[in-house]
């Protein structure tokens, strides 16, 4: 098999709405900000990175769009896209890599855009909604051996591989902007939690109904479609996991996915728009 090469990007827009397009000397074209994947590097934080150093802006992501997959020579390219907006910018630097930034409305991108698979994915672009709502179903990151813990369970901390997935977990919720955080009342839920929380500068604010052997599926799933109004992540267990991804696939008219349960330190992201979901993606720390 040729050999993958991984990049991430994204469709930057502003209202209007127009987008941002680059342009590149060396190939004398014009494309959406994205770039390659760093070795060890998550696909998530690749992409936040890429749109920084092409523009110059501090973006967050919003739903994510079709992988863009097409030969590059003997080699396969394979770019991971989302819908962004900025959050922050600096005055853009024109370099070697990239000379040009504007930005167009949908008509006039559409024109300057040098790639047919671009195209494709400005019109998915329009297809969706442009705004979205990202709501996080977290699985707590690793806690060590339950039959190895001799205290209460409810506070058993994380182990050392754990506190590692909390830390890079901690910048690729950061990805997707601010979010508020709830957790259930267990150490290692809410030790999974806090090096974001501590990024983002919030509080936690911990739920019994996401709380094993204090909640039950009903109570969790009613208690998690109540949290769709904002952006939010909920940190739970693996017991409780699969029954919030059902629940809200089922109340949003959505196909659940075949296998909803979660590892350690894994999330599902739903983002959320006007009562439907645009978009379920799945990640590890």
């Amino acid at each position: 098999m040729a050999e993958i090469i991984r990049a991430a990007g994204a469709v930057l827009w502003r209202d209007g709405p127009e987008f941002a397009l680059i342009h590149r000397p060396r190939y004398d074209d014009w494309s959406f900000p994205k770039g390659k994947v760093d070795p060890g590097e998550h696909v998530l934080r690749a992409a936040v990175r890429e749109i920084e150093e092409e523009t110059g802006i501090v973006a967050r992501l919003g739903r994510r769009l079709p992988t863009s997959t097409y030969p590059i020579g003997e080699r396969t390219k394979q770019v991971d896209y989302w819908t962004a907006r900025p959050v922050a910018s600096s005055a853009f630097t024109p370099n070697s890599e990239v000379d040009e930034l504007v930005w167009l409305p949908t008509a006039e991108a559409e024109a300057r855009l040098s790639y047919r698979h671009d195209v494709d994915l400005l019109h998915e672009f329009l297809r969706g909604p442009s705004r979205t709502s990202p709501l996080v179903i977290l699985r707590h990151a690793s806690a060590g051996e339950k039959h190895e813990w001799r205290e209460a369970d409810a506070l058993r901390p994380l182990d050392a591989p754990g506190r590692r997935e909390a830390a890079a977990l901690a910048g690729l919720l950061h990805a997707y902007g601010p979010l508020r955080v709830i957790s259930s009342a267990t150490a290692r839920c809410l030790e999974t939690v806090l090096p974001y929380a501590r990024l983002a500068r919030t509080s936690i604010v911990t739920d019994a109904a996401f709380t094993v052997g204090d909640t039950g599926p009903e109570q969790a799933v009613e208690r998690l479609l109540s949290l769709t109004g904002a952006p939010t992540v909920v940190c739970t267990h693996g017991e409780i996991v699969s029954e919030l991804v059902t629940g809200l696939c089922k109340e949003l008219g959505e196909k659940a996915p075949d296998d909803p349960s979660l590892h350690k330190a894994e999330f599902w992201a739903a983002h959320l728009a006007d009562d439907s979901m645009a978009a379920l993606e799945r990640h590890s720390a």
